[in-house]
């Protein structure tokens, strides 16, 4: 007899940037024998990796990862792309358990949560929405998204006039922000897995302690070095975050190394500012951990690996 093909359980770790999220994930993938799924939006980048605090060779070697190093640059890769590949690769595999790991809870919620089942909106404002790409182009569309939601802008794919349009429907129609008008929807809405979702929690100023020193490790390791051959790249969306354009700024001469790095740490304490407020207000619903009480998450794994 063949076994079902019954969707996969979730094991989902969150967190801002620089709290550990990695090793959690890796420690549990190796107790739940499986492998590890990465929702982070900018480890998707083959070009980018220091910069990205993608996972080390030594870390990569130690449990199998998906959907890391997988995309180039040159090539916008959506949450709503990574949804439909994610769920595709979910569905074919015969695993139990998956791990995923990340910060990017757009890409997470666009893969629990589909985007296109958010309610309709009014004809009469589609057709508005409509004339004004066809009549004002591309650039309006993009500079009316980046005006009434720059959050979201930044992580959808600001080539595709289609996801762009949709995205500027909800927030005409709701007078609210996209991410805003999803965590309405998701209140209402059953997740399409069964989840357990996990939060590391550090408090503020050991949290700014740690990415100030990450930032000074990317430096050290060469950050400066591989944003010298993406310069010539620089206008590309993927390139233009955190680590990567204020080095961009350096080479440009606006600014010195000393201010770029400064910059980089400041605008990463921010990120992870975001990054809080949006698992904390969006669903799925996360279990928060202090960072001192993660081997509490590695023992349910251990009983559920037996179950």
């Amino acid at each position: 007899m063949h076994k079902s093909q019954a969707k996969p359980e979730l094991w989902i770790v969150v967190g801002p940037t620089a709290s550990g999220k990695t090793a959690l994930a890796i420690s549990l993938a190796q107790i739940l024998k499986t492998a590890i799924l990465s929702f982070d939006s900018r480890q998707f980048y083959l070009e980018m990796n220091i910069g990205t605090a993608k996972p080390s060779e030594e870390e990569l070697s130690m449990a199998q990862h998906h959907f890391i190093s997988n995309k180039s640059i040159h090539h916008p890769y959506s949450s709503g792309a990574f949804a439909s590949e994610a769920e595709s690769f979910l569905s074919n595999s015969n695993k139990e358990k998956f791990v995923l790991v990340g910060g990017s809870g757009l890409y997470l919620n666009a893969l629990l949560y589909p985007f296109h089942d958010l309610p309709e909106v009014e004809p009469s404002l589609r057709e508005l929405v409509i004339q004004g790409f066809e009549s004002k182009g591309l650039d309006w569309l993009q500079s009316e998204v980046s005006r009434l939601d720059p959050a979201s802008f930044q992580v959808l794919d600001a080539q595709n006039p289609q996801r762009l349009m949709r995205v500027l429907e909800i927030c005409l129609q709701s007078g609210k922000t996209y991410s805003e008008s999803l965590q309405d929807f998701n209140k209402k809405t059953e997740p399409k897995y069964k989840l357990q979702v996990f939060g590391i929690d550090w408090p503020r100023e050991l949290l700014y302690e740690r990415i100030n020193h990450r930032v000074d490790l990317m430096m050290q390791s060469g950050l400066l070095e591989e944003a010298q051959q993406l310069f010539e790249f620089r206008h590309v969306k993927a390139l233009q975050t955190v680590g990567y354009a204020e080095i961009f700024q350096h080479l440009e001469g606006t600014i010195s190394l000393e201010e770029a790095t400064e910059l980089i740490k400041r605008n990463s304490r921010r990120y992870a500012k975001r990054q809080l407020t949006w698992f904390r207000n969006q669903k799925p619903e996360v279990q928060w951990y202090s960072y001192d009480q993660l081997q509490e998450i590695l023992d349910l794994a251990e009983k559920a690996s037996f179950s």
